[in-house]
């Protein structure tokens, strides 16, 4: 049984009965944005607007510079995955939804329920915070903060007083929108660092090869040829235990004659081939690892390990998303500010903004159309 999937499903249900009897409290916008206000952490976004307003204003304004940037560079990524997705069907989608207990990528693990609550907790907590801080800094008022659901999605909000947003100069609009985005773009290169760093040294101290996982394999080479599949476990090589992806290479680097692949999946004859002066099959592998004594401190240790690894996955991919140029998110409010410092018609603004939004929605609506599709035939699968 898939419990990550259960518990997501059963928190749902929580989330679900929280709002009926909490019905009045919410306040719903668009029939799927629903916001339970409070004056949660409004005096502390006060406290630290106060502490160095002048370095507040420079990463504000480095805020900016790379909120526009990233909103260039996710767009820019969204329609290159969209148009390779659209010319070759069998590609990956540029848009996958992380939720705990689904298989998003061959390359990544499931996402665990408990790292899925604690990584949104921390990720919207310090996407929001940093807009109140910036609010604050420029002296607009904070009318409240809380949590919210997108849907079903766990979220927060800060909900700073639109009119004094708006009679603020562009810049500071532009420097309150982008912290956010910023700042989980930031957070999620400081625990790139820290892994990089201090745990991965650590890790690699502790684990050892426990398997070799087939990525990928290449058309018309002898892997393909043989029927080997993409996805498999390499087990052995002729029924000889090989669990270092290593070890695999060294021993078709320098071996021209034919041999078997053991697998999960079956024994496959290939017959490597000469290509730069060394041997190959074709194929491209992922070196599984395991720790070499387990024990409840390796499976803390590593449990933790895999919380900043998908904590710097969705914190990066939080923010820029959120940088898309698209109706709602700071992105889509970042956008005809920034465009007004070029076209001076409102007009033609708004009309620019809906057409690039429009565009966005259908990128991502593609993108997202696979996984929509294996969604419904799961669900008609249970019935």
């Amino acid at each position: 049984m898939n419990w990550d999937l259960m518990l997501l499903l059963i928190f749902f249900l929580i989330v679900y009965l929280f709002y009926l009897t909490h019905k009045k409290r919410f306040e719903v916008q668009g029939k799927i944005f629903f916001l339970y206000k409070t004056k949660f952490g409004l005096k502390l976004m006060e406290k630290l607007s106060r502490i160095c307003p002048k370095t507040l204003n420079f990463i504000g304004t480095v805020g900016i510079i790379t909120g526009f940037l990233g909103m260039i560079f996710i767009f820019v990524t969204l329609l290159q995955m969209t148009l390779k997705l659209i010319l070759q069907p069998s590609a990956s989608p540029g848009l996958v939804p992380v939720l705990p207990g689904v298989k998003v990528s061959p390359l990544l693990p499931v996402l665990g329920f408990w790292h899925w609550i604690i990584i949104i907790f921390i990720v919207a907590l310090i996407h929001e915070f940093s807009h109140g801080i910036f609010a604050r800094l420029y002296n607009i008022k904070i009318k409240s903060s809380g949590f919210a659901f997108f849907g079903p999605i766990p979220a927060a909000f800060v909900e700073p007083d639109e009119n004094q947003l708006k009679k603020k100069s562009r810049r500071a609009q532009l420097s309150i929108l982008s912290a956010g985005a910023f700042s989980n773009i930031i957070m999620a290169f400081f625990v790139l660092f820290l892994m990089l760093f201090i745990f991965f040294p650590i890790n690699q101290s502790l684990i050892e090869p426990s398997g070799i996982y087939i990525a990928s394999v290449k058309e018309n080479y002898p892997a393909n040829m043989s029927g080997l599949p993409a996805g498999s476990m390499i087990t052995g090589i002729n029924s000889l235990e090989v669990k270092s992806s290593e070890k695999l290479l060294d021993f078709i680097k320098d071996n021209g004659n034919e041999f078997t692949i053991n697998t999960n999946n079956g024994d496959y004859q290939v017959k490597p081939i000469l290509e730069e002066d060394r041997f190959v099959v074709g194929i491209e592998t992922i070196q599984l690892n395991d720790y070499r004594n387990k024990n409840i401190l390796t499976s803390m240790f590593g449990w933790f390990l895999e919380l900043l690894k998908w904590l710097w996955i969705i914190s990066l991919g939080i923010g820029l998303f959120n940088l898309l140029p698209l109706g709602p998110v700071d992105g889509g409010r970042m956008f005809p500010l920034g465009l007004s410092f070029f076209v001076k018609d409102e007009n033609k603004i708004k009309k620019i903004w809906k057409y690039i939004s429009f565009l966005v929605l259908g990128l991502i609506i593609i993108n997202l159309l696979p996984y929509i599709i294996n969604l419904f035939v799961w669900i008609i699968s249970l019935f």
